[in-house]
């Protein structure tokens, strides 16, 4: 499943494109909205591993401005509920993930990303 939370560890990985290869952008996405069970302990420990930057790019390349543009002191559980629902509520179902140095297209099907590459691709 593409959500933010995976789309957050992933880089493009073609045979030389090592710089500027993160975050892969969305492109012709479409999204479908999923409840999760909210977990703030889960939320508050996962929160030094986010690349905080690619993360509010990515939720508004999908449509969501709730999220500050830097992580706030104040942990409280409205801020844990927007990010529980960019991280693990919001689904990218059909699309691409486009790296942004080299052009390499990722594509999504049925919510799963083809992050495969051609023989010739491999590094």
């Amino acid at each position: 499943m593409v959500r933010l939370i995976t789309h957050n560890l992933l880089a493009c990985h073609a045979k030389g494109c090592t710089s500027n290869n993160f975050p892969l952008q969305f492109k012709d996405i479409q999204i479908e909205l999923r409840e999760a069970e909210f977990n703030p302990d889960f939320l508050r420990g996962f929160i030094p591993r986010i690349e905080w930057g690619a993360l509010t790019d990515a939720a508004r390349q999908l449509g969501d401005t709730s999220l500050p543009s830097e992580p706030p002191d104040m942990l409280d559980d409205d801020f844990l509920q927007k990010l529980h629902h960019v991280l693990l509520e919001i689904h990218v179902e059909e699309g691409a993930m486009v790296c942004p140095n080299c052009g390499h297209v990722y594509p999504i099907s049925n919510g799963i990303p083809n992050m495969l590459l051609a023989e010739h691709e491999i590094g």
